[in-house]
């Protein structure tokens, strides 16, 4: 051996590809991911979102077959989020038993009962001006009424528990939400309905596509009064602690990639943890891989597994469906 050249030669472990496997600590479990579905009450049939190649609007049947689809091929569960076919102020569309999203909640139920659906609990798909809860002005500004946007929530929540939604995820990002919700399941009788609290929510500027695909972009403004700031970590520990202690079973972070330190930062708490891989991430893989500067594949099982090691317990992604088929 030359001198200066190592004995303990790292690269031993990794020439041959059944040694390199086994040594691996980090597992990518198809079971662990969610899929997002958009139902929409207005369509016939399903259209393309420019955005987010591979991703559709699709009619409430549409969607439930894709979710059977899904929980054929071993996807943990998905989560739904409804485009109502019209809307007001205050959103009420959101808490109709007979709402687009009730009605995709059922119907996924009654072709896979055992696939695990969880509901997006917000308002702004709902409101015509695309803020998440009714509007109030404030100082001499307008801004969501945190206050009227509670009412709106727990009402919503025990909508969609009725409908056969397994966990209730509330995203308005609005104070005390976790408990008007927790409270109102409670006294309904959904007291083991768990909540998976979008907590750790920022104001990102990846979520422009979903914004096309749900149909929700604000109409003036932005949420920045009501989602996280990226530039204030501090504030992380607090808002998912208050979310613990007013009910949350669960917590998540979201964007996912440009806060793997926030997602490790809460994998030290004692609760489930879910990273939300948003639409502009998605997006970002899909659009340069098509101009041949990456392969999709790799790039998507490896942010992925960066998810994972960082201490996601659950990944909500776009790329559920290919990934089922990539991980077999």
């Amino acid at each position: 051996m030359s001198q200066g050249y190592p004995n303990r030669q790292l690269r031993r472990l990794r020439y041959n590809p059944s040694l390199r496997a086994a040594l691996s600590s980090v597992r990518l479990n198809k079971r662990e991911l969610i899929a997002p579905i958009f139902a929409s009450q207005s369509l016939s049939q399903r259209r393309v979102i420019s955005t987010m190649p591979g991703q559709f609007q699709r009619p409430v049947s549409d969607a439930a077959d894709y979710a059977a689809s899904l929980a054929d091929k071993g996807v943990g569960g998905v989560l739904v989020f409804g485009i109502p076919a019209s809307k007001d102020a205050s959103g009420s569309g959101a808490w109709n038993d007979e709402g687009v999203t009730q009605q995709c909640i059922r119907e996924i139920k009654k072709r896979r009962a055992e696939l695990l659906v969880i509901a997006d609990t917000c308002l702004c798909e709902y409101t015509n001006h695309g803020h998440c809860g009714p509007l109030v002005e404030f100082g001499g500004k307008v801004d969501v009424d945190n206050a009227g946007a509670l009412a709106g929530l727990a009402a919503t929540a025990v909508s969609q528990a009725k409908s056969g939604a397994d966990v209730i995820a509330p995203s308005a990002c609005m104070d005390g939400q976790v408990r008007a919700i927790r409270t109102a399941l409670d006294n309904a009788g959904f007291e083991r309905t768990p909540i998976l609290s979008y907590a750790v929510k920022f104001a990102s500027s990846l979520y422009g596509p979903f914004r096309e695909a749900a149909e929700s972009a604000p109409k003036t403004g932005d949420r920045r009064s009501y989602q996280m700031d990226p530039l204030s970590p501090k504030q992380v520990m607090a808002e998912a602690l208050a979310d613990l202690e007013e009910g949350a079973d669960m917590l998540m972070v979201k964007p996912a990639l440009a806060y793997l330190d926030i997602i490790a930062q809460l994998a030290t708490l004692p609760a489930p943890l879910a990273a939300y891989h948003v639409s502009g991430e998605y997006a970002m893989i899909k659009f340069a891989a098509a101009a041949g500067a990456l392969r999709e594949r790799d790039v998507a099982i490896e942010h992925t597994a960066a998810l994972k090691r960082s201490g996601a317990d659950l990944i909500i992604t776009y790329f559920a469906e290919q990934l089922t088929d990539w991980l077999t």
